[in-house]
């Protein structure tokens, strides 16, 4: 269980500290939530405690897990399906199981689709939230801006 301040990671919305757990009735049931803020983004999230592990709330990288992830994002592209549906559903797996490495390889991997072939909207929107999942995540690992952070992931891609 994780306790009050502390930094974890929601996969499909990311990083952000624990503020407040409350107990909350929702449709005649009691339960507690964690209150996560997630700063990339400005937002606020309730979490049932209960549910956190079928969620996959996680605990931060460590500065080594982001080293790597930033080598995943400056590694050659990896064989993905030609079908845009199997390939959208196979990149939404790895995005939704919240792994930092499959979220940089996805990041990687649709940036350079894009440089071959422009993104659907439905790739580009995927590629926009695998972003924000990784600068939230090691805007906390790290302790640097949105924005430095995104010319790192920006430089380190070559985008």
């Amino acid at each position: 269980m994780f306790k009050l301040g502390d930094r974890i990671f929601y996969p499909m919305h990311g990083a952000g500290e624990i503020i407040n757990i409350e107990k909350k009735e929702i449709l005649g049931e009691t339960s507690e939530y964690y209150i996560m803020f997630i700063p990339v983004g400005n937002i606020s999230v309730m979490v049932p405690v209960a549910n956190a592990d079928v969620i996959g709330l996680r605990e931060l990288s460590s500065e080594d897990v982001v080293e790597q992830a930033f080598a995943i994002l400056a590694d050659e592209e990896t064989k993905m399906p030609q079908n845009w549906n199997r390939r959208f559903r196979l990149n939404l797996d790895k995005i939704k199981g919240g792994d930092i490495f499959e979220i940089a390889a996805v990041i990687r991997n649709l940036i350079l689709r894009d440089r071959e072939k422009t993104l659907s909207t439905g790739e580009r929107k995927m590629l926009n939230t695998a972003k924000q999942m990784l600068i939230s995540e090691v805007v906390l690992v790290r302790n640097l801006d949105e924005k430095e952070v995104e010319r790192l992931v920006q430089e380190t891609v070559g985008e």
